[in-house]
């Protein structure tokens, strides 16, 4: 039998449009760290801790906001329009929080573009999935991963070039006085605008998912996309399978529908999951990047090129992850994942308690962000667009998006105080301690689902819990 043939070209096309909803997501989350040290001396906030920890952490409260809307919106108006709204507000944040001179206005422009990200990350890998062909899909959604990857090195650089160097020797004055704390970190934030610009225009090319379009009955319309795809015979196929899992489901999706014994236990595997993805502690290095590496003995100078270092490394390791994840499978790359934090956790920890820095403790952080970048950072955006039921898809997948989100905001404002209380050993040993739970339960909980159609997942998780 001959093997079946795809349009990769066109899978791409769409792929790397749709994803760029996460390159704006990786920029967005972690521009705010170049520019931290700057705006908080024109804000006047260095010396309040709670206005630092707010101004940090508040777009990942409109992240959770975007997530609680992204399930209603997808049900309702399908996968691409929310997207375009995204980029909408991607622009809006971009162009506001470098333009005011108000702390409060800032706060505000920072919760619209949390919005865009929580609406972005849980739609773009979504529609990836619904489009792309199950031996292919694992490799595709990983693209979504790769552009936040690309996003957060994108924003390192932008803020690294941006930057004019500070001696070790200047004082608050002359760091506000200076073109970075008048104007430099105002144009770290402005950067975003040509991204988010291209998104929204690009965006409109782009197709509705077949599969939204079999939930509105526009059959016709999601046979065209997926003959796009892979020929005839493919879209036949398809559509008929994806038709099956419809079938006598037409009428709206409650909220009940999450929580009833067929789809409870996805939901719950789809949460932890999540939650997992965050308070496995990787996250803390791009939002605490300054006070990890100046607790290792770095200078400021020094501490914005190891964060390029960082992000390239995650960059590299992405890769390596869009190539192993369909052939390796989601299971193995996420114990590998969470068995070598726990590991690396717990040496680096030992680290800090033995007083090492420097060179020791750039290599620790390398090599974690190195194992989460192949592992547990594409792979859980993968199963969390795969393992839902078409039917509350988008709901399902919200849910799980904001829980990952919640669980993100939970981690950003915890790490300063659990690093007051533990110190830096502790901290991460706490994390090493989560990653081995984590380890234990996706071993026990998690099936592999390599090369299976989406439907074909539904149908295995049904009967599993028959």
């Amino acid at each position: 039998m001959a093997k079946q043939q795809y349009n990769i070209s066109y899978l791409l096309a769409l792929a790397l449009t749709s994803a760029m909803g996460g390159l704006l997501f990786g920029y967005d989350w972690v521009v705010i760290g170049g520019a931290k040290p700057f705006y908080e001396l024109f804000f006047q906030i260095k010396d309040s801790p709670g206005l630092q920890g707010w101004a940090m952490s508040s777009a990942l409260v409109g992240c959770i906001g975007g997530a609680m809307l992204s399930g209603s919106v997808s049900d309702k108006y399908g996968r691409k329009n929310p997207l375009i709204v995204a980029a909408f507000l991607f622009i809006v944040s971009a162009f506001g929080s470098g333009y005011t001179d108000d702390f409060t206005m800032f706060i505000i422009y920072r919760l619209i573009g949390g919005v865009g990200i929580g609406l972005a990350s849980t739609l773009s890998p979504m529609y990836i999935a619904e489009i792309s062909p199950a031996e292919l899909r694992g490799r595709f959604v990983a693209i979504n991963q790769l552009t936040i990857v690309i996003g957060i090195l994108a924003a390192q650089i932008t803020n690294y070039l941006i930057a004019d160097p500070v001696g070790a020797a200047a004082t608050d004055a002359e760091i506000l006085a200076s073109w970075n704390g008048i104007t430099g970190w105002r144009w770290m934030f402005w950067a975003e605008l040509v991204p988010a610009g291209a998104f929204f225009l690009l965006m409109f090319a782009v197709p509705k998912s077949p599969r939204f379009l079999v939930k509105l009955q526009q059959h016709a319309a999601a046979k065209g996309i997926l003959t796009k795809v892979g020929g005839e015979h493919y879209a036949s196929t398809e559509l008929a399978r994806i038709q099956s899992s419809y079938k006598e489901q037409n009428d709206s999706v409650h909220w009940r529908e999450l929580f009833s014994p067929k789809v409870k236990p996805i939901m719950v595997l789809g949460i932890v999951l999540a939650v997992f993805q965050q308070w496995c502690g990787i996250n803390v290095i791009f939002n605490y990047a300054e006070e990890i590496f100046s607790s290792a003995g770095y200078s400021v100078g020094d501490m914005l090129f190891n964060i390029v270092i960082t992000g390239s490394v995650n960059l590299v390791f992405t890769l390596v992850a869009m190539q192993t994840i369909d052939g390796w499978g989601r299971k193995k790359l996420m114990l590998i994942g969470s068995a070598g934090l726990g590991v690396i956790y717990a040496v680096l920890g030992l680290s800090y308690f033995m007083g090492w820095t420097g060179l020791p403790i750039l290599i620790l952080v390398v090599a974690a962000i190195a194992v989460y970048a192949m592992s547990l950072a594409p792979v859980t955006w993968v199963v969390l667009s795969e393992i839902f039921p078409n039917r509350v898809r988008g709901l399902a997948m919200s849910i799980g998006t904001l829980s990952l989100w919640i669980a993100s905001f939970v981690l950003t404002f915890s790490f300063p105080l659990l690093n007051s209380a533990l110190n830096a050993f502790g901290t991460f040993w706490v994390y090493s301690i989560i990653c081995i739970a984590g380890f234990l339960f996706i071993r026990a909980r998690l099936p592999e689902t390599k090369g299976k159609s989406l439907e074909e997942i539904e149908n295995e998780f049904a009967s599993t819990e028959k």
